[in-house]
């Protein structure tokens, strides 16, 4: 059975492949057929001897050239535009820019057409939710795919034989424009009886991954467990570039708990912010012995790098001489906790001269004021000399073991009120070593004052059995050139070379910052440029008052009949035997504690840490565990009182009568 135009006649929806072209190009045949005569009365493409009913579209288009002159009328050609807009972009012969239109189109429109018309992506959606009819149909599309190639092909023939009757340049646009019309009419219908669709396009190759991860970072963040790791994540990240989380993307995808990467992110910080470890690299170990880029070594690059990727570690150095008082400040968190900078430090050395009688309960009160994210790492003390070095708890399996050593300055050794005591450790490759000291008393004493010093680095013995990380640059009269980073601080009591009036006089003046004229009398400042004292180290600017004679509870320097000038006698300096490696970020003191003839001075500094080996003697977690037992239970016992204390003020009323 066929139809009018010699083409024949097919019923059904889908139809498989045949032999020799088969059912599948008669169907297109019978198509363009019909659509030729449509177009026949007006002007678009007529055939006088209409093929055959065996013929397939690909055939008729390949004809000889004598033939194609007495078979084709080529007249002006007005291809009728198709009726969706979308498939006039697909009518063209560029198969790679069209492949490319094909694709993003893919990517960016929804996969389901509203009005469920003919559509690619409807028939893209409905062959990926049913895979048997898309396995049925695949044929099919393949020989549409390939007969479409063909006319391409043809449709070049054509043109160039078209060359031999008029302009290169007119029969071949004509001739494209006959392909575009016959690619409009192949695409334009359905197959009959079925619902609307067209063939399924292959892409030459595979299409680009979507991104899925399109939440955005507030989204990401809303179901984290602590609301300050948010902020502090997002500050790190900007800042130290410090990036962690604990559980693996492939065990949460696997257990099907989230979808996409903005998920994974989400999930995996509900859980914990510890990197995750893997067995294979729990398995290959070693942590007594490593070498410098040893690959799991406890004090390597690997394991720096994770804990710190900017190689700095942030260190608190304070000194105050406390008078021997036996009050303690009611709060120490001005002291140890300034405002500025925002974040807490990663180590805090605290030396005290003429301490209290109590020390424990001094140790006590910096445990509890620290809080629980801090361990005391070690503690010692050489008659009233006291020094205390706390560390984050997560940093203490990277120090080695603690050494310390005193010197006594004194005539008369018992007398342990002036001297010096020194504590070294080595943190992960750098070793340090922190000095507190009490020099001579007095104004005119700056030659007693320099014998402390030269006596202090020739007697300290340290270190004892952690090695030297450089003995090549190290030198046996001076202790200080045996370490890497040098912290020395204390009460030097360096005075100024002015008498009390004119001291007072510049102090009126309101200085807030520009302390320079008063420095210009200072003893240790020109000592120091002199070379007889500190050789090699440095000093942060100063830029707070003299913290030295205050009257106990007041603002004013002494007022007793004595009238001792106010001087800069406690100090921070500091050396390193790499240059740049220490970074001071702060210099101040605390005129809140006022407890004391001394103002508390610290001082803040970024210093540079340098991966190790894992044969040094490691102190492996140790530290005051009673302590910070003690510490923690105070803390919160303060807090309760304090909500309870805040309770009572709100229940309780007061009636008046009047």
């Amino acid at each position: 059975m066929s139809t009018p135009n010699g083409l024949p006649q097919h019923s059904g929806a889908c139809v498989t492949q045949g032999t020799e072209g088969g059912a599948v190009q008669d169907l297109h045949a019978k198509k363009a057929g019909k659509a030729a005569k449509e177009a026949g009365g007006n002007g678009v493409l007529t055939f006088e001897d209409p093929p055959s009913v065996g013929t397939s579209l690909n055939q008729t288009l390949k004809l000889l050239p004598d033939e194609l002159k007495a078979n084709m009328k080529i007249k002006s050609v007005t291809p009728r535009p198709p009726r969706k807009p979308r498939l006039e972009r697909a009518a063209s012969l560029d198969e790679k820019s069209w492949r490319r239109w094909r694709r993003f189109r893919t990517s960016q429109e929804s996969l389901t057409d509203p009005n469920e018309t003919s559509s690619s992506n409807g028939s893209l959606q409905e062959a990926s939710l049913s895979p048997p009819i898309r396995s049925r149909a695949s044929p099919c599309h393949q020989c549409c795919q390939q007969n479409s190639l063909q006319t391409s092909s043809d449709a070049s023939e054509a043109s160039l034989v078209g060359k031999s009757r008029g302009g290169t340049s007119d029969l071949g646009k004509r001739a494209s424009e006959i392909s575009s019309a016959f690619g409009g009419l192949l695409r334009g219908k359905a197959f009959a009886g079925g619902k609307p669709r067209l063939s399924q396009i292959m892409p030459a190759r595979p299409l680009p991954p979507m991104e899925l991860n399109v939440a955005s970072h507030t989204l990401r963040t809303a179901n984290r467990i602590d609301s300050d790791c948010m902020d502090y994540r997002h500050y790190s990240q900007h800042k130290f570039g410090r990036v962690s989380s604990s559980l693996s993307d492939t065990r949460l995808h696997g257990n099907g708990m989230v979808y996409d990467n903005c998920s994974t992110d989400s999930m995996k910080s509900t859980f914990s912010l510890l990197t995750p470890i893997r067995s294979k690299d729990v398995r290959s170990r070693s942590y007594l012995e490593g070498s410098l880029l040893a690959n799991g070594a406890l004090l390597g690059a690997e394991e720096l790098s994770r804990y710190f990727p900017d190689r700095n570690i942030g260190i608190f150095v304070a000194t105050w001489n406390m008078q021997g008082q036996k009050e303690l400040p009611v709060n120490l968190d001005d002291f140890l906790l300034p405002t500025d900078p925002d974040y807490a430090q990663d180590m805090y050395v605290i030396g005290v001269q003429e301490g209290c009688p109590d020390r424990r309960e001094w140790e006590i009160r910096l445990q509890e004021t620290l809080g629980p994210h801090y361990v005391m790492l070690y503690s010692a003390a050489h008659g009233v000399l006291y020094m205390s070095v706390f560390i984050r708890r997560d940093l203490i399996w990277f120090c080695s073991e603690v050494e310390y050593a005193t010197v006594t300055t004194r005539i008369v050794s018992q007398i342990k009120t002036k001297g010096a005591l020194g504590i070294c450790f080595t943190f992960f490759g750098t070793s340090f070593l922190f000095i507190t000291s009490h020099f001579t008393s007095g104004d005119s004493k700056v030659n007693e004052r320099k014998l402390d010093y030269n006596k202090t680095i020739q007697t300290l013995t340290l270190p004892k059995n952690v090695p030297d990380t450089n003995p090549y640059r190290s030198s046996s009269s001076d202790v200080t050139t045996r370490f890497d980073e040098v912290f020395w601080f204390g009460d030097f009591n360096f005075r100024l070379n002015k008498d009390r009036e004119t001291v007072d006089s510049i102090l009126n003046q309101n200085l807030e910052t520009d302390v320079s004229k008063l420095l210009a009398y200072d003893q240790l400042t020109s000592e120091m440029s002199r070379g007889s004292i500190f050789k090699g180290f440095q000093e942060a600017d100063i830029h707070f008052r003299p913290s030295y004679k205050f009257d106990i509870g007041k603002d004013s320097y002494d007022t007793t009949s004595k009238q001792r000038t106010p001087s800069y006698t406690d100090r921070v300096v500091y050396r390193s035997r790499y240059r740049d490696d220490i970074h001071a970020v702060k210099y101040s003191s605390c005129p809140v504690i006022k407890t004391s003839d001394h103002r508390p001075v610290f001082a803040l500094f970024r210093v540079k840490v340098r991966p190790g080996r894992d044969n040094i003697p490691l102190a492996a977690g140790q530290f005051d565990r009673e302590l910070y037992l003690i510490g923690i239970k105070r803390r919160i016992t303060r807090e309760l009182q304090k909500r309870q204390e805040q309770k009572d003020q709100k229940s309780s009323s007061i009636c008046s009568i009047s």
